[in-house]
């Protein structure tokens, strides 16, 4: 049988250590492209360029990667899936993996992540796709512990398919190989950050913010992905797309519009 063809992609950018891993993982089970931008995009959600040119380099990153073809592409993560389907792919891939990106993507940080909107760029189109993220901010950090985990995940993906209207959002605790439970599927925790702005002045006495907050977590059940990380799992949360509230609409039909 003909290998799957993987679509790969993230936030971080093309040279990022998780999307390194991610790369040589999808080796083991397909033939893989790798589309990615060019810079960090992380935070940029499902922004698109619209008003400048976007740019796509062909470029090897690494040996352990020599004979994949890869692109450094100047948007963002929605554009680099849009561009990779539209422009630079013979056909469609058989499925689209995002990140692995540095820092969780879990619970409200779905709506921000560029890493998730990758994926969910492609879910659109009707592609299987998974985004992959480690609790771990750092640019060295450690992704050897996860590698079993996706590789499984992905080939269960590919078996089974993904259910049509959702993407998976999969997150993995910062703990060693021997501490990871396992792998549960959860629902997104209820949460939010309590945000605050830093107000300075630049030298020319300019006013300028930085943005910082403190994750509330809303919701103390088991079956969240906040719940399933704090205790050792890895956890995957099918994400839709559809953002329809249809447990509104017989309230909103009783309104005298």
């Amino acid at each position: 049988m003909a290998k799957p063809l993987i679509l790969v992609t993230n936030d971080d950018g093309i040279t990022a250590p998780g999307v390194r891993t991610l790369i040589h993982i999808m080796k083991k089970i397909g033939d893989v492209i790798v589309v990615a931008p060019d810079s960090p995009q992380s935070g940029m959600g499902h922004a698109i360029t619209l008003d400048s040119t976007l740019y796509a380099e062909k470029l090897t990153i690494d040996e352990e990667s020599e004979g994949i073809l890869e692109y450094s592409c100047s948007g963002t993560p929605a554009d680099c899936v849009k561009l990779a389907l539209q422009e630079l792919m013979k056909r469609k891939p058989d499925i689209c993996v995002s990140g692995i990106n540095h820092g969780s993507n879990s619970s409200i940080n779905v709506i921000y992540s560029g890493t998730m909107s990758a994926a969910i760029e492609a879910g659109i189109e009707g592609i299987p796709a998974i985004g992959f993220s480690l609790c771990d901010y750092k640019w060295e950090a450690d992704f050897s512990q996860a590698k079993q985990f996706v590789q499984t995940i992905v080939e269960q993906a590919l078996q089974h398919g993904i259910p049509k209207g959702t993407v998976l959002n999969v997150n993995i605790p910062k703990l060693t190989k021997d501490e990871l439970k396992g792998v549960k599927v959860c629902r997104q925790a209820r949460a939010n950050w309590k945000e605050k702005f830093d107000k300075r002045k630049n030298p020319m006495g300019k006013d300028y913010y930085w943005l910082t907050g403190e994750f509330e977590l809303l919701d103390q059940g088991e079956d969240t992905d906040e719940w399933a990380l704090a205790n050792g799992y890895i956890s995957v949360v099918p994400t839709q797309f559809d953002l329809t509230a249809h447990h509104a609409v017989q309230e909103l039909n009783s309104w005298n519009f």
